[in-house]
């Protein structure tokens, strides 16, 4: 049985669509991510989901439960469903124990403390349950607000860019944590974000959200390697998209004559990646520019080169020799993918 199914839920704000026909099922355990730009309406589903908001049209189930839709609504202390907010709302007056008991209500005091220090001890903060909010790092604070969300036994979780407000190593390392909690409780998750790393490293799949709907969902290696819009292909990093004329399996585009990832007939928009292409010296076979910006990030090195036939970001290792001003050679190395969609612009990075 699904955990979760969202089933054609839609919802508008002063007449304007925010959510348009949100379909989607999890399955128990699975952690999904919901990566979009801002506006997209990511938190208002979360919001729909956990009955913060009532949907305009469609239903959610949780199991066999139905929560919204068809004149019902359940209100979301009833709905068994745990939600860490992007300021984690802790109460400041209480300790870490205090914030992790306070939902607990229907327990007794015993029971309380007992469920409590257990999931504290779960999120390694059990050490620290007498100290105040303000005592913990942001890391820490983190943790409390999944401790208190986990401590009610719920069967689903979300997050609302719960990592959004910490330092990026520490962002790195308290997702790693909270990923690896949540598997070994065995909780489902959904978690909103706009940061496309984090979508693609702390989920089993990525929904790709655009003005209110769900353009693309999969697995975070195919929704990268095989976006199946522009829109898609750029946001989730950036890629080179480039006009064709595909001939079944190949295309002519202003690379040359390309390798393509279906078979198509006409005018085609594709998307290659900056690491799907290389540099090489001029006089080899390829399309010959010059390196117009170099990006030095540590591990690899982000060119962007101008032709004759626009201009394109190319990915290399730390070790490429080239510098700006200097010629190259564009040449992909791996087939380009077919968008969904008829090209109307040229190339462009």
């Amino acid at each position: 049985m699904k955990l979760l199914r969202v089933v054609d839920v839609s919802k508008r704000f002063d007449g304007q669509p925010v959510v348009r026909h949100l379909r989607f099922e999890l399955e128990p355990g699975e952690i999904l991510a919901v990566l979009g730009p801002s506006g997209s309406g990511k938190t208002t589903m979360l919001r729909l989901i956990a009955g913060f908001e009532r949907v305009d049209r469609g239903e959610v189930w949780l199991q066999e439960k139905q929560l919204s839709g068809s004149g019902r609504h359940v209100p979301p202390e009833a709905r068994g469903i745990g939600f860490v907010f992007q300021d984690y709302a802790l109460f400041p007056h209480l300790d870490v124990l205090g914030n992790v008991t306070f939902g607990l209500t229907r327990l007794g005091a015993a029971e309380r403390r007992r469920r409590a220090e257990e999931v504290l001890d779960l999120v390694g903060l059990k050490l620290f349950r007498r100290r105040r909010p303000h005592e913990l790092s942001g890391g820490q604070q983190q943790r409390v607000a999944l401790a208190r969300a986990l401590a009610p036994e719920p069967r689903l979780i979300l997050l609302d860019e719960p990592f959004s407000s910490l330092d990026a190593g520490l962002r790195e390392s308290t997702r790693d944590d909270v990923r690896a909690i949540l598997k070994q409780a065995g909780i489902g998750a959904v978690l909103v974000t706009h940061d496309q790393e984090e979508a693609l490293s702390f989920a089993d799949r990525v929904a790709v959200v655009r003005d209110g709907a769900i353009e693309q969902l999969g697995p975070p290696e195919e929704v990268y390697h095989s976006p199946t819009t522009p829109f898609v292909a750029s946001f989730l990093g950036h890629t080179n998209l480039i006009p064709g004329q595909a001939r079944g399996r190949v295309a002519d585009t202003p690379l040359g004559t390309l390798p393509i990832s279906k078979e198509a007939q006409g005018r085609v928009l594709l998307s290659l990646r900056p690491e799907h292409l290389e540099l090489l010296p001029p006089g080899h076979a390829g399309l010959e520019g010059s390196i117009v910006k170099r990006g030095f990030k540590g591990h690899d090195l982000t060119f962007e080169v101008a032709t004759p036939q626009g201009r394109f970001r190319v990915q290399t290792d730390y070790r490429a020799p080239w510098g700006v001003g200097d010629e190259v050679v564009v040449r992909p190395r791996e087939a380009a993918v077919v968008l969904d969609s008829s090209p109307s612009a040229t190339a462009s990075v």
